[in-house]
């Protein structure tokens, strides 16, 4: 029964990862998730034609961050940039961790890609994820110049916990008339705590980040106030009433994965409120399957689909969103 909810080619990947991917996670096994969820610099960039430079920055409250700014070897001249929010519910992972994509920008566009440690729940609960994020982005578009990018072309892009952050990210940008954006890359992001959708309870014990892991990492996030009537929508951008004003958007998702449906009630949101947002729903996919099992054929098109959205957004004349 449970094989017939994926792809035949994700299916057969489930039982190799019984352990190493987090299905029925609670609070007391957070340690051992961390443990194989954070990837070195080393791993990221290889023997990769790209140069990789740490910085602190200030984050939330003024406390210490650091960011990661990778660039093609002799990057000489001004273009697009990325700015990416890692995945891992915003409980887990670090900035390396789904950040192979900047590199592969970096080489294809010549982009200057900054990956953000923002600090992770529970040890720092919100709003310090998406502040630390907002941070990172508003230091970003303050250097420009010495980064050598075009701040008109300055793209947002997260997964999972990062989509989620990377949409939080972008309506601070817009409410706090902060940094332009020229468009935001959402991969399957977590961005509702009420866990009250049909998808939201349809997926316990089974595929990739399941119904009690998402419970497990938002009472992290949240505390006592999950689920409640004033959590913030910057932290749970599902809450936001108003989804007007946001740049051109990508959103995608599996149809076999607890983010089903507040992704795609996300996307008609944006569209109802006269936007432009492009969704993917794939079907027979599991949380995270494009990183998971890239040389499937259904993370081929997906990636394909990525692609695609992003070659013909960094084609649009300079004119950055939010602003």
């Amino acid at each position: 029964m449970t094989a017939a909810l994926y792809h035949p080619q994700l299916a057969a990947m489930l039982p190799a990862l019984e352990g190493y991917v987090p299905v029925q996670m609670t609070l007391d096994q957070l340690a051992h998730f961390r443990s194989i969820s954070s990837p070195d610099r080393a791993e990221l960039i290889d023997q990769r034609n790209v140069d990789c430079v740490d910085y602190v920055i200030p984050g939330y409250a003024g406390a210490d961050i650091l960011v990661s700014v990778i660039s093609r070897k002799g990057h000489e001249t001004p273009g697009p940039a990325i700015y990416f929010m890692h995945g891992g519910g915003m409980v887990m992972g670090n900035r390396f961790a789904g950040a192979a994509p900047l590199v592969d920008w970096t080489i294809k566009h010549d982009a200057v890609c900054v990956t953000v440690e923002y600090r992770l729940a529970p040890e720092h609960p919100a709003p310090v994820p998406v502040e630390d994020c907002y941070a990172g982005l508003v230091w970003m578009a303050e250097h420009a110049a010495m980064l050598m990018f075009d701040p008109k072309r300055l793209v947002i892009f997260g997964g999972s916990g990062g989509g989620g952050l990377a949409a939080g990210t972008t309506l601070l940008a817009r409410d706090r008339k902060g940094p332009g954006l020229l468009g935001q890359l959402l991969q399957c992001p977590m961005i509702d705590d009420r866990n009250n959708s049909a998808s939201a309870s349809q997926y316990d014990g089974v595929g990739v980040w399941d119904t009690t892991s998402n419970r497990t990492a938002w009472k992290a996030i949240l505390g006592d106030n999950c689920g409640a009537t004033d959590v913030s929508p910057y932290s749970a951008p599902a809450r936001m009433a108003d989804l007007s004003g946001l740049p051109p958007t990508f959103i995608d998702v599996g149809s076999a994965e607890v983010f089903r449906d507040e992704a795609i009630a996300y996307a008609v949101g944006i569209s109802a409120a006269g936007g432009q947002c492009e969704l993917h729903v794939w079907g027979g996919a599991f949380h995270g399957f494009y990183d998971i099992a890239p040389q499937s054929d259904l993370a081929r098109a997906c990636l394909e689909a990525r692609e695609s959205w992003l070659d013909r957004l960094l084609d649009l004349p300079d004119i950055a969103f939010i602003e």
